[in-house]
């Protein structure tokens, strides 16, 4: 299957995206993997990113295509792949159908991880990470510490990433509502948007995402 995986900051798309995968037996494609893989080997893509990022500019549209193209090309794709993060715009949507087409090839759906704003502040703002290790994760209300401020793991400092603030979680979905969004009416157009709660636990969202994937297939045969 061939899937675009949409929804807000802290929907859970990184989770469900590795599982997701796993469970279809398609690669991961996400944009911040093509980003770090195309700077760490020095490709000319990478080095063109990492030029306008070490600028403090957003890599333009047609350099993070050209690297989800080339990804897509590779054998492990041939069969599907699940999208996380591409296309992040309508621009981009629209230059993926028609790389798509290029190739004689469609997408099979777009899920959509809905879930409510409040609830996206309260997840993000609420993860406090460890100062000695980063995959060191707590949360204030969903996995909190056994003290407050010291990780269970190691005994280090817990503290909350500047990018975790509130006020940085409400601009970034400021930003998801302007730019990210309005792919989801484009591919509803398409009749390709399958929407899914993600609230809930992380096992329940999978089994929602798979029976969607399901229903989407069988409707299409």
């Amino acid at each position: 299957m061939r899937i675009v995986l949409v929804g807000p900051p802290g929907a859970g798309k990184g989770t469900q995206a590795v599982r997701l995968a796993e469970k279809l037996a398609v690669p991961h494609i996400s944009t911040g993997d093509l980003f770090r893989a195309n700077i760490s080997r020095q490709t000319e893509l990478g080095k063109l990113a990492k030029s306008y990022m070490d600028a403090g500019n957003l890599v333009p549209d047609e350099v993070t295509i050209a690297m989800a193209k080339d990804r897509m090309e590779q054998p492990d794709a041939e069969g599907g792949f699940l999208l996380d993060g591409f296309p992040r715009n309508v621009s981009q949507a629209e230059a993926l159908d028609r790389l798509l087409q290029s190739e004689a090839i469609t997408l099979d759906a777009v899920l959509d991880l809905e879930v409510p704003e409040e609830e996206v502040v309260k997840r993000i703002a609420g993860r406090r990470i460890c100062r000695n290790d980063s995959s060191h994760v707590f949360h204030v209300t969903y996995s909190p510490a056994k003290q407050e401020g010291v990780c269970d793991v190691c005994g280090g400092e817990l503290y909350q990433r500047d990018d975790d603030s509130e006020e940085t979680v409400r601009k970034r979905l400021e930003v998801y509502h302007t730019q990210t969004e309005p792919i989801i009416d484009y591919y509803k157009s398409q009749g390709l948007v399958r929407t899914i709660s993600s609230l809930g636990p992380v096992d329940e969202i999978t089994e929602r995402a798979l029976e969607a994937l399901k229903a989407e297939k069988a409707e299409n045969k």
